[in-house]
């Protein structure tokens, strides 16, 4: 969501920071600022409403420059987005916050703080902070100091990037409940709530963990955990690029994301499969002790995690005969559940920061699940840091707020863990070589799906102007179904719904007409002519069906049916296949719509409040 960019040099920061919200730009925002701590020792500001590009021209109309800084792209949360509720927020000149997170008590702060006269000049629940800490350092205290008094009013998440003009050698930073980095340089310093932000100045950066407050200056970073203690965190090296987060030669990044995603496939398999078997240890070396008396796995997960999720207990039940449960995330944590011995907790997140999914895993460890697994995206994160077991899916940075790479990576991991739990149930050597083989050839056969592009664009042509549709599966593409729904509305703003294609005579068929495009997904698996019956039902009410099917399916295209014909690939592997063909005909109808392919309306990329 939010993105937070701070830096300490001895060269002018302003460049630094809004090359950083460049590359935040990603997350999702409305509005931009940067705050500088001037040579002259006064703070400097400048904000806009909209894109990083129009704060850009704001500065060259009237630079500034400064050695400290810190800055933020605002996705409103508290207070509606305006140049006002744009962060950085500043109290009586002397102390400046970005903040990344929501403040619980902010309206109980805000009165207390009224009553002492400071007078509000948004509407957000971040101005509370600044104002608190410069009420801490009324009483004498140094910058740290204060932060750290302050920040144990507080109830809610932060991240926090604060400077004072009381202190122009210092920049403090504070971590609860919402991600932030601390980039490591050369008699400079930085922090971000993504390392993506600090790639062109530095591959070095120290992690911050639940609770810590960072004091950090030109040449050194001392971080105090939540007891006060010093504590070290240990500073790890990216493997990124500067330009990792760049189009490249595509008209979008979630274009460039789905022509991405047999390179990502192939390098999440990479070391992990023989010639016949998953490799033992990819889950960490723990991984026999910890799952050898695993009876059920229950998956929790948001948005297109979630359905990743939904994809694996079809695998878990079907394929391992385990028994698995499938939740998402923020319906989890606010209810009674019970656990049953010998059960996996397993995490799916393509950020590893996605507040509800965090908040549950804490919640897993306290009501006692056997272990707990994450399925994540970025090894750094708290979801990884805070999981007995993980498996990366190293589909590296994914930019488009609609997940695509992540999403296929996250059904590869999937496949692997259910073959890792599976072995000691239902999976025999005979089925886990037959799995290994078709994830083996499964890069090349999503490239394959690729070459739809051309007649995938043809039928995007027949939703332009359309303002709803259903999309239809039968078993393990139900799911598949429910992202290609989810796809289709999160970025061309199109209604679209997904159901089980045999709950389509239980209500929905009422919505079926001319007007309303059924798009199904229709590999030839067992449940085939069934999915057929379900399709003439549809056509008997004068609907119009788009359907993606095999050579082998013996759909024909017909005045009333469109077919696109998928390569024909192993059944374990089919929502993989499946997924392309929908990721594309979003993004195309989407294009020709006209809307904002990467960073739709409304939405923000990381979740990282509730």
């Amino acid at each position: 969501m939010c993105g937070i960019v701070g830096a300490i040099a001895q060269r002018n920061v302003s460049p630094i920071l809004l090359e950083g919200l460049r590359r935040l730009e990603y997350r999702g925002y409305d509005s931009a600022g940067i705050a500088l701590l001037t040579d002259k020792g006064t703070l400097d500001r400048r904000r806009t409403l909209g894109k990083v590009e129009k704060l850009a021209t704001a500065i060259d109309l009237s630079p500034f420059e400064g050695r400290l800084g810190i800055a933020h792209t605002r996705w409103a949360t508290h207070g509606l987005p305006s140049e006002q509720n744009a962060h950085p927020h500043i109290c009586r000149q002397r102390v400046a916050v970005v903040h990344n997170g929501i403040i619980e008590n902010h309206q109980s702060l805000r009165e207390a703080q009224t009553g002492r006269g400071h007078q509000f000049t948004s509407q957000t629940d971040t101005e509370v902070i600044v104002h608190q800490v410069y009420d801490e350092m009324e009483t004498g205290l140094d910058l740290l100091s204060a932060v750290r008094k302050a920040v144990t009013a507080l109830h809610g998440a932060y991240a926090l990037g604060v400077i004072a003009t009381d202190d122009p050698t210092r920049m403090i930073a504070a971590r609860k409940g919402s991600p932030l980095v601390i980039g490591i340089g050369i008699g400079e310093h930085f922090i971000a709530s993504d390392v993506a932000a600090l790639l062109p100045v530095t591959r070095r950066f120290m992690f911050l963990e639940e609770g810590d407050i960072a004091d950090i200056t030109i040449d050194r970073v001392v971080v105090y955990a939540q007891n006060g203690d010093v504590v070290e965190r240990p500073i790890r090296e990216s493997e990124l690029s500067a330009d990792a987060a760049e189009r490249g030669p595509y008209r979008h990044f979630m274009l460039k994301e789905i022509h991405e995603q047999p390179r990502a496939i192939s390098e999440t398999l990479e070391a992990r499969l023989g010639t016949d078997r998953v490799l033992p240890g990819i889950l960490g070396p723990e991984e026999h002790a910890l799952l050898e008396d695993i009876e059920e796995v229950q998956i929790i997960a948001c948005g297109t995690s979630y359905h990743a999720g939904l994809v694996a207990k079809y695998w878990f039940e079907g394929i391992a005969g385990v028994r698995c449960n499938v939740e998402v995330a923020s319906e989890f944590r606010y209810r009674r559940s019970v656990v049953r011995p010998g059960t996996l907790f397993v995490t799916i997140s393509q950020s590893g920061e996605t507040a509800d999914t965090l908040a549950a895993l804490r919640q897993a460890k306290e009501q006692g699940f056997r272990t707990t697994l994450t399925v994540c995206n970025v090894p750094e994160s708290s979801l990884v840091r805070e999981s007995d077991l993980s498996l990366m899916t190293r589909a590296g940075p994914e930019i488009g707020v609609a997940s695509t790479k992540a999403f296929t990576t996250q059904l590869v991991a999937l496949l692997m863990l259910v073959t890792v739990v599976g072995r000691r149930h239902r999976i025999d050597a005979t089925k886990e070589a037959s799995i290994v083989r078709a994830l083996t050839t499964l890069p090349a056969q999503i490239e394959a799906a690729l070459h739809l592009d051309e007649p995938i664009h043809a039928v995007a042509e027949d939703f332009a102007e359309l303002h709803h549709a259903l999309f239809l599966g039968r078993g393990v593409q139900y799911p598949v179904s429910l992202e290609g729904a989810l796809k289709l509305k999160e970025i061309s703003y199109i209604h679209a719904e997904a159901y089980p294609a045999g709950e389509l005579k239980h209500g929905p068929l009422a919505l079926v007409d001319a007007d309303m495009p059924v798009v199904t997904v229709a590999p030839n698996d067992e449940l085939l002519e069934k999915l057929k019956s379900n399709l003439e039902e549809v056509r008997a009410r004068g609907g119009r069906l788009y359907v993606f099917a095999d050579d082998r399916s013996g759909i024909t295209a017909k005045d009333d049916i469109r077919v696109v014909i998928v390569p024909t690939v192993d059944e374990v592997v089919t929502p993989m296949i499946y997924t392309v063909p929908l990721q594309l005909l979003a993004y195309h109808v989407a294009v020709l719509r006209g809307t904002d392919v990467d960073q739709p309306r409304n939405l923000a990329k990381s979740v990282t409040v509730e």
